[in-house]
């Protein structure tokens, strides 16, 4: 089943007006194009915590499954990345628990 892509928004000097977040998608999980100047903003808009697994290429971090998950605690926003393509592919993929996790894709 294909992932539901985001597309990254341009960072600029003179700042970067961010759009609406895209609800993560929980059945097919979603992904980004990614040349290693992606970064994520996760918000979570829920009242308790929800998890994000980034799909990994290789071993990451000492990791030997080939995923990484971060839990992101109610109402908390947090920024990942950026990515290097060698260990996290290109495209980049991840899954959310839940919808309550709202993405940006941000390309600096």
């Amino acid at each position: 089943m294909p992932r539901t892509a985001i597309s990254a928004i341009q960072a600029s000097r003179s700042g970067t007006v961010l759009p609406a977040a895209t609800a993560g998608d929980v059945a097919n999980g979603n992904s980004c194009a990614n040349d290693g100047r992606v970064i994520l903003i996760v918000n979570n808009t829920g009242e308790s915590e929800r998890t994000i697994t980034f799909q990994t290429a290789v071993s990451v971090d000492g990791l030997t499954a080939p995923v990484r998950s971060e839990a992101i605690p109610a109402g908390e926003t947090q920024v990942f990345g950026p990515f290097s393509p060698n260990d996290y592919g290109n495209p980049l993929a991840f899954n959310v628990d839940n919808a309550e996790l709202t993405i940006n894709v941000i390309h600096v």
